[in-house]
């Protein structure tokens, strides 16, 4: 059976509830303009590649430079939101809770997140969101961040605004929780520690519970701060399956922390060998029940039940927004991992709803999903 036979064969009452936090973003899509040819606003050509705006940038050093933004659109963003937004548009019953707030009043919802509101079977805002600046180019993007308002959700903020009954009735509620974005946020760790101590071990028994997390490119936090973090995740995992995401350079990052050089080439063994093996490697040494790497041409995971698998992923050079790809990637897999699908199912998944979204700059629904994936070629 495909990825894309399994997921349609979902019925809508096999769909398990979903609860994701706590961050929080007014994402702006930036071009950064190479040329004008008019000064209408429209009427320019974009620098293409981060290798040519960063020689823009060298090519100033000592002399400065001024450098147009054209901001194309602005959207609701966050590493929490946009996982929720893509599992719920999975058909997953999906609570969020973080900093969705407006400024005047934490507890209103800010306008840009009416969207994810209407996915949602619930939006709980405690703070507002903070703001990036996104510079999108056709190899990658460069995200400015400006955390500032985030930092003040941690675990006791979730306690006063929610309440500590109301946060163990959503996670009960929930196969799938959703714990994203530990490198911008400095409350994460206590929301962690909050988790176990007091809501975990106070939820029914439910086998198919697990929790994802992403730390969310943690290449600016120190060694001593990613191995507390890491040490945080192992001690969870004996509680509840956790299961790490993780990007190309993020899981370059935790290798160097563990003191393996995952990565180097190893003879004559592929990129996706090398990846999954990366992927095995990091999991034994943290004892999780699974950890994934995504790279943008495909992903590859392991899992403690001795698992090990490779999707090709359905890259584009032109993809038509690529900020949230990571995300919607995290969603995708999480989705198929709490419904229970197989390993390589879950890739599948998880590519698909990243390579749909970057192709149509929506999420995709589970229907969208599936003829995606039915529509991407055979492997050889």
């Amino acid at each position: 059976m495909s990825a894309a036979d399994s997921l349609e064969r979902l019925g809508a009452g096999e769909t398990r509830g979903s609860m994701v936090g706590f961050d929080g973003f007014i994402d702006a899509i930036i071009d950064v303009v190479d040329k004008r040819r008019s000064m209408q606003d429209s009427d320019y050509q974009a620098i293409r590649t981060i290798e040519q705006f960063a020689m823009r940038l060298a090519g100033a050093a000592g002399k400065s430079t001024n450098m147009e933004l054209v901001v194309k659109e602005e959207r609701f963003g966050g590493n929490g939101p946009l996982m929720a937004g893509a599992v719920a548009s999975l058909g997953s019953p999906t609570r969020y809770i973080g900093a969705v707030g407006q400024e005047a009043d934490p507890r209103l919802l800010h306008p840009l997140y009416a969207e994810l509101r209407n996915r949602c079977l619930e939006v709980v805002p405690v703070a507002p969101p903070a703001r990036t600046d996104a510079l999108e180019f056709d190899d990658g993007k460069i995200m400015l961040g400006k955390p500032a308002r985030i930092q003040t959700v941690t675990w006791d903020l979730l306690v006063r605004r929610v309440g500590l009954e109301g946060l163990r009735e959503r996670c009960a509620g929930a196969t799938l929780i959703g714990v994203v974005n530990w490198v911008m946020m400095r409350g994460v760790e206590s929301i962690w520690e909050g988790l176990m101590r007091d809501v975990l071990p106070h939820l029914p028994g439910d086998s198919t519970r697990r929790v994802f997390i992403d730390l969310c490119d943690p290449a600016k936090r120190t060694d001593e701060d990613i191995a507390r973090a890491l040490n945080v995740l192992s001690e969870m995992n004996r509680m509840v399956p956790v299961t790490l995401g993780l990007n190309l350079a993020e899981a370059e990052r935790i290798a160097a922390v563990l003191g393996h050089e995952l990565f180097a080439p190893k003879g004559m063994a592929s990129r996706a060998q090398v990846i999954v093996e990366g992927a095995a490697s990091i999991r034994s040494r943290l004892e999780l029940d699974c950890v994934v790497i995504h790279p943008r041409e495909g992903a590859g995971a392991a899992t403690s039940a001795g698992e090990a698998a490779w999707f090709d992923g359905p890259f584009t050079a032109t993809p038509k927004l690529s900020t949230g790809a990571g995300d919607h990637f995290n969603g995708g897999f999480a989705f198929a991992q709490a419904h229970g699908l197989a390993l390589e199912h879950c890739l599948a998944a998880g590519c698909g709803v990243s390579g749909a979204y970057v192709r149509d700059a929506q999420s995709p629904s589970r229907e969208r999903l599936v003829s995606f994936l039915r529509e991407l070629p055979l492997p050889e």
